[in-house]
């Protein structure tokens, strides 16, 4: 005799599955601002430019808060979520060259 399914149970696994394509939304997002943070290295590079800049980061991160409160997340976690992404991207820059 087979068990029903429980109904909670069900929406739980749901919301499980739905939190799954969510992650492997956020990690080809993370990969494709990788590429591109990539192309921009290569660009600094060609023309001589400083890996850091400063004024760049400071934007990325001013919209990174206004992204943040526009979808009602904390600004503090999505900057330092920004940050770290950053300070990867520099730690890549300066490996390469």
């Amino acid at each position: 005799m087979s068990e029903t399914p429980n109904p909670e149970e069900m929406s739980l696994d749901e919301l499980r599955r739905e939190i799954e394509d969510i992650d492997r939304e956020i990690v080809e997002l993370i990969a494709r601002r990788t590429y591109v943070a990539d192309t921009v290295a290569a660009v600094k590079e060609d023309r001589d430019l400083p890996t850091t800049d400063e004024s760049q980061e400071e934007r990325v991160m001013e919209r990174a808060g206004e992204n943040a409160e526009q979808f009602d997340v904390d600004a503090n976690l999505v900057k330092a979520i920004f940050r770290l992404l950053i300070e990867l991207n520099k730690v890549e820059q300066r490996e390469s060259r």
